[in-house]
């Protein structure tokens, strides 16, 4: 069961994450070019892998819970800095996301459809976006590292 769920919780990792980090570093494109098709989808994009990365934590949940079959003991526990520094790190990522990304480029799709300058937006999105995908590679090095257990 263990490697079934470790299994599952870096296929949701590559297929959720990848996604989601490469949607919002990559969405200032449609700003900078005055696309509002692309600054749409990306809006849409970002929404749902935002949501889907629900998976990886709840099978990384499911993970911490299982008896580790590499030594005694549970897998992690929610005491251990890397999984709960991953998971604040996480919620970070994904309000940069859901309250800042999402929203400026549904707001540049309406300017762009308007026909609004989007200048003062395309350095939010762009700043946002590099932040998130920081943000995810921190979380790669503390579950690979994982400092204090």
């Amino acid at each position: 069961m263990f490697k079934i769920f470790l299994a599952l919780h870096l296929l949701a990792a590559v297929f959720a994450i990848g996604p989601l980090v490469h949607a919002t570093t990559t969405a200032s494109r449609g700003l900078r070019t005055g696309d509002g098709a692309a600054t749409a989808a990306s809006a849409r994009i970002a929404t749902l892998y935002s949501y889907a990365s629900v998976g990886v934590i709840v099978f990384g949940f499911g993970l911490m819970s299982m008896d580790n079959p590499y030594g005694p003991g549970k897998v992690a526990d929610m005491g251990d800095p890397f999984i709960w520094g991953s998971l604040v790190l996480w919620l970070v990522a994904l309000g940069l996301t859901l309250g800042v990304i999402v929203p400026t480029l549904q707001q540049a799709t309406v300017n762009i459809t308007n026909g609004v300058g989007v200048d003062g937006l395309t350095a939010r999105v762009a700043s946002c976006g590099g932040l998130v995908g920081l943000i995810f590679a921190a979380i790669i090095f503390l579950m690979v590292y994982k400092p204090g257990s």
